[in-house]
């Protein structure tokens, strides 16, 4: 049996975090849709009989039904492929949910909290879908499944070994206790980091994100192909993400301007194809805004600068100068001083410092 897995895709996401630039987001949403029909073409040339989706296939606070109607009308044009929709924890399966009141193709199967089981005639494929935002306990860990010819697949959205308060709150599942079980295949989402291919006869699978959704999400996105006959696995990862989200750091120490780091930034050569976010790294010796640097930007391809430098002026010589810069300083680091200061307050200090030191230029 032929299947294609994917998660994660967050139809209609917001990109709050993408950038300052708003076309961005709108971007993003168009490519989303792009990628999704490239698939759909890939499970109708490769005739690929099942489709699993393991979970925030979109976002439920923000998402269209047209957008829903655009998923609904491409499942249509594979009818002989049976989807599974496992949903997590941004598009759970509540009363007001297009999983709950939408009229879904009959070729898709939408998994619910109670664990479900359907038997075709390749398999066994169980699912659990999230009920709420939040899922602590899925019970899945309590499940005896069937010995068979058939292989025995799950379907379903969460962490793997959550150790963190945060991670238990996402359907956290134990490894070993999956492994035990005896599943042939796990398809697994909500980690959007690719992980398939870290240990021999690898059958807990993460695909990873579809599509990028910003520069903590670096790499290649796309899906997991798999096929299974009888008890042998075979998986591959095919890349649909055209675009590419990139870091490029600059180390400011040497520069003494902010015309002469506009220039820097200017000359990095970007690919076409490339998202960049500028990191800005070393000891600054002026005051940087980076809202107003990205204005001058020639590359529509540059979308944030990040800001890691620290403060370049040696402050203890400066404060010993009989100078209003040194005076400054004196009364700055008092401030500086002071007890039980957060690195927020102190950052605030330091960006002080340097407005005070190009007033009194």
């Amino acid at each position: 049996m032929k299947f294609i897995h994917i998660a994660d895709m967050h139809f209609d996401s917001p990109f709050v975090n993408l950038s300052e630039k708003d076309i961005l987001g709108d971007l993003r949403r168009l490519e989303q849709r792009k990628i999704f029909k490239k698939i759909i073409e890939y499970i109708k040339e490769n005739k690929i009989e099942y489709f699993f989706i393991s979970g925030d296939l979109y976002e439920h606070k923000y998402v269209k039904q047209s957008t829903i109607e655009y998923i609904n009308k491409l499942f249509s044009e594979i009818p002989e492929t049976k989807i599974y929709i496992a949903p997590g924890n941004h598009d759970p399966y509540i009363k007001n949910s297009y999983y709950n009141k939408f009229n879904w193709n009959k070729n898709v199967k939408i998994f619910r909290s109670n664990i479900e089981k359907e038997e075709t005639k390749d398999a066994k494929i169980y699912g659990y879908g999230f009920n709420d935002f939040y899922c602590t306990d899925s019970r899945i860990e309590e499940l005896e499944i069937e010995k068979s010819e058939k292989p025995n697949i799950l379907v379903i959205h969460g962490t793997i070994d959550g150790a963190s308060i945060e991670e238990k709150q996402y359907n956290s599942m134990s490894k070993k206790k999956l492994e035990e079980k005896g599943f042939d295949y796990v398809a697994l989402g909500h980690i959007h980091k690719l992980d398939y291919d870290t240990v021999p006869n690898q059958k807990i699978v993460y695909p990873g994100s579809t599509i990028s959704l910003g520069f903590d999400e670096l790499g290649e996105h796309g899906m997991i192909v798999g096929n299974l006959e009888g008890k042998e696995l075979q998986i591959k990862f095919v890349p649909l993400d055209e675009e590419k989200f990139t870091k490029k750091e600059i180390n400011i120490t040497k520069i003494t301007s902010k015309e002469e780091l506009i220039e820097t930034i200017n000359e990095l050569k970007i690919k076409d194809n490339e998202y960049v976010e500028i990191v800005l790294t070393g000891n600054r010796n002026f005051e940087i805004n980076k809202y107003d640097i990205l204005k001058y930007i020639g590359s529509n391809r540059i979308i944030k600068i990040k800001d890691t430098t620290k403060i370049g002026y040696d402050l203890e010589k400066i404060s010993k100068e009989t100078t209003l810069k040194g005076l400054f300083v004196q009364e700055m680091q008092k401030n500086m001083d002071k007890e039980n200061l957060n690195k927020e307050e102190k950052e605030i200090i330091e960006k002080a410092i340097e407005i005070g030191f190009e007033a009194l230029e």
